[in-house]
Protein backbone atom coordinates (compact mmCIF):
# COMPACT_ATOMS: atom_id res chain seq x y z
CA UNK A 1 0.00 0.00 0.00
CA UNK A 2 1.45 3.34 -0.98
CA UNK A 3 1.30 6.51 1.12
CA UNK A 4 -1.63 8.06 -0.77
CA UNK A 5 -3.77 4.97 -0.33
CA UNK A 6 -2.87 4.77 3.35
CA UNK A 7 -3.88 8.39 3.92
CA UNK A 8 -7.09 7.89 1.96
CA UNK A 9 -7.99 4.90 4.14
CA UNK A 10 -7.16 6.90 7.29
CA UNK A 11 -9.34 9.84 6.18
CA UNK A 12 -12.18 7.47 5.25
CA UNK A 13 -11.99 5.72 8.64
CA UNK A 14 -12.08 9.08 10.44
CA UNK A 15 -15.12 10.27 8.45
CA UNK A 16 -16.97 6.97 8.93
CA UNK A 17 -16.16 7.03 12.65
CA UNK A 18 -17.48 10.57 12.98
CA UNK A 19 -20.65 9.96 10.99
CA UNK A 20 -21.47 6.72 12.82
CA UNK A 21 -20.85 8.03 16.33
CA UNK A 22 -22.34 11.46 15.76
CA UNK A 23 -25.26 9.87 13.91
CA UNK A 24 -26.32 8.30 17.20
CA UNK A 25 -26.20 11.70 18.88
CA UNK A 26 -28.20 13.32 16.08
CA UNK A 27 -30.78 10.53 16.24
CA UNK A 28 -31.28 10.92 19.98
CA UNK A 29 -31.56 14.69 19.57
CA UNK A 30 -34.11 14.39 16.77
CA UNK A 31 -36.21 11.88 18.70
CA UNK A 32 -36.15 13.91 21.93
CA UNK A 33 -39.73 15.23 21.55
CA UNK A 34 -41.04 11.81 20.49
CA UNK A 35 -39.36 9.58 23.09
CA UNK A 36 -39.18 12.09 25.95
CA UNK A 37 -42.67 12.01 27.41
CA UNK A 38 -41.79 13.90 30.58
CA UNK A 39 -38.83 15.78 32.01
CA UNK A 40 -37.24 12.64 33.45
CA UNK A 41 -37.36 10.81 30.10
CA UNK A 42 -35.85 13.79 28.31
CA UNK A 43 -33.10 14.07 30.92
CA UNK A 44 -32.27 10.37 30.49
CA UNK A 45 -32.11 10.77 26.70
CA UNK A 46 -29.87 13.83 26.95
CA UNK A 47 -27.63 12.05 29.47
CA UNK A 48 -26.98 9.28 26.92
CA UNK A 49 -25.31 11.73 24.54
CA UNK A 50 -24.07 14.42 26.93
CA UNK A 51 -20.87 12.73 28.17
CA UNK A 52 -19.71 11.54 24.74
CA UNK A 53 -20.84 14.40 22.49
CA UNK A 54 -17.63 16.41 22.82
CA UNK A 55 -15.51 13.32 22.20
CA UNK A 56 -17.40 12.59 18.99
CA UNK A 57 -16.55 16.07 17.70
CA UNK A 58 -12.86 15.13 17.90
CA UNK A 59 -13.49 12.68 15.06
CA UNK A 60 -14.67 15.60 12.92
CA UNK A 61 -11.61 17.69 13.76
CA UNK A 62 -9.30 14.77 13.05
CA UNK A 63 -11.01 13.99 9.74
CA UNK A 64 -10.83 17.59 8.52
CA UNK A 65 -7.25 17.92 9.78
CA UNK A 66 -6.18 14.70 8.04
CA UNK A 67 -7.86 15.89 4.83
CA UNK A 68 -5.94 19.15 5.06
CA UNK A 69 -2.62 17.45 5.82
CA UNK A 70 -2.81 14.66 3.26
CA UNK A 71 -4.86 16.13 0.42
CA UNK A 72 -4.77 19.96 0.56
CA UNK A 73 -6.14 20.35 -2.97
CA UNK A 74 -9.09 18.08 -2.23
CA UNK A 75 -9.66 19.88 1.08
CA UNK A 76 -9.59 23.30 -0.59
CA UNK A 77 -11.92 22.30 -3.41
CA UNK A 78 -14.50 20.48 -1.30
CA UNK A 79 -14.68 22.84 1.66
CA UNK A 80 -14.56 26.04 -0.34
CA UNK A 81 -17.20 24.92 -2.83
CA UNK A 82 -19.46 23.64 -0.04
CA UNK A 83 -18.76 26.55 2.31
CA UNK A 84 -22.37 27.48 3.03
CA UNK A 85 -23.55 24.00 4.08
CA UNK A 86 -20.37 23.45 6.12
CA UNK A 87 -20.82 26.81 7.87
CA UNK A 88 -24.47 25.98 8.60
CA UNK A 89 -23.40 22.64 10.08
CA UNK A 90 -20.75 24.27 12.27
CA UNK A 91 -23.23 26.84 13.58
CA UNK A 92 -25.79 24.11 14.29
CA UNK A 93 -23.14 22.07 16.14
CA UNK A 94 -22.31 25.09 18.30
CA UNK A 95 -26.02 25.57 19.04
CA UNK A 96 -26.32 21.86 19.91
CA UNK A 97 -23.34 22.00 22.27
CA UNK A 98 -24.62 25.10 24.05
CA UNK A 99 -28.13 23.65 24.31
CA UNK A 100 -26.83 20.39 25.79
CA UNK A 101 -24.90 22.29 28.45
CA UNK A 102 -27.64 24.77 29.29
CA UNK A 103 -30.38 22.12 29.39
CA UNK A 104 -28.34 19.95 31.74
CA UNK A 105 -27.60 22.81 34.10
CA UNK A 106 -31.26 22.94 34.93
CA UNK A 107 -32.04 26.48 35.94
CA UNK A 108 -35.33 28.09 35.09
CA UNK A 109 -38.00 25.66 33.93
CA UNK A 110 -39.38 27.97 31.25
CA UNK A 111 -36.03 27.90 29.41
CA UNK A 112 -35.96 24.10 29.14
CA UNK A 113 -38.36 24.12 26.19
CA UNK A 114 -36.10 26.54 24.33
CA UNK A 115 -33.00 24.42 24.98
CA UNK A 116 -34.80 21.22 23.98
CA UNK A 117 -35.92 22.88 20.75
CA UNK A 118 -32.32 23.95 20.15
CA UNK A 119 -31.18 20.36 20.71
CA UNK A 120 -33.67 19.14 18.11
CA UNK A 121 -32.70 21.85 15.61
CA UNK A 122 -29.00 21.30 16.33
CA UNK A 123 -29.50 17.63 15.49
CA UNK A 124 -31.69 17.96 12.39
CA UNK A 125 -29.69 20.66 10.61
CA UNK A 126 -26.27 18.92 10.69
CA UNK A 127 -27.76 15.55 9.75
CA UNK A 128 -29.50 17.10 6.74
CA UNK A 129 -26.40 19.12 5.89
CA UNK A 130 -24.06 16.11 5.95
CA UNK A 131 -26.59 14.23 3.85
CA UNK A 132 -26.69 17.02 1.28
CA UNK A 133 -22.88 17.20 1.19
CA UNK A 134 -22.58 13.44 0.80
CA UNK A 135 -25.12 13.40 -2.03
CA UNK A 136 -23.26 16.24 -3.76
CA UNK A 137 -19.93 14.44 -3.50
CA UNK A 138 -21.29 11.05 -4.56
CA UNK A 139 -23.21 12.54 -7.50
CA UNK A 140 -20.03 14.29 -8.56
CA UNK A 141 -18.80 17.78 -7.91
CA UNK A 142 -17.68 19.27 -11.24
CA UNK A 143 -14.15 20.61 -10.90
CA UNK A 144 -12.22 22.45 -13.61
CA UNK A 145 -8.54 21.92 -14.44
CA UNK A 146 -7.35 24.41 -11.80
CA UNK A 147 -9.20 22.59 -9.01
CA UNK A 148 -12.05 25.07 -8.67
CA UNK A 149 -15.58 23.75 -8.43
CA UNK A 150 -17.49 24.60 -11.59
CA UNK A 151 -20.98 24.06 -10.15
CA UNK A 152 -23.51 26.86 -9.95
Amino acid sequence: MDLTTGWFVAVAVLWVGYLALEGFDFGVGMLLPVLGRDDTDRRVLINTIGPVWDGNEVWLLAAVGAMFAAFPGWYATVLSSLYLPVLTIVIALVVLGVALLCRCWGGVRRWRGLWEGAIVAGSVVPAAGWGAILVTLVAGLPVDASGVAAAS
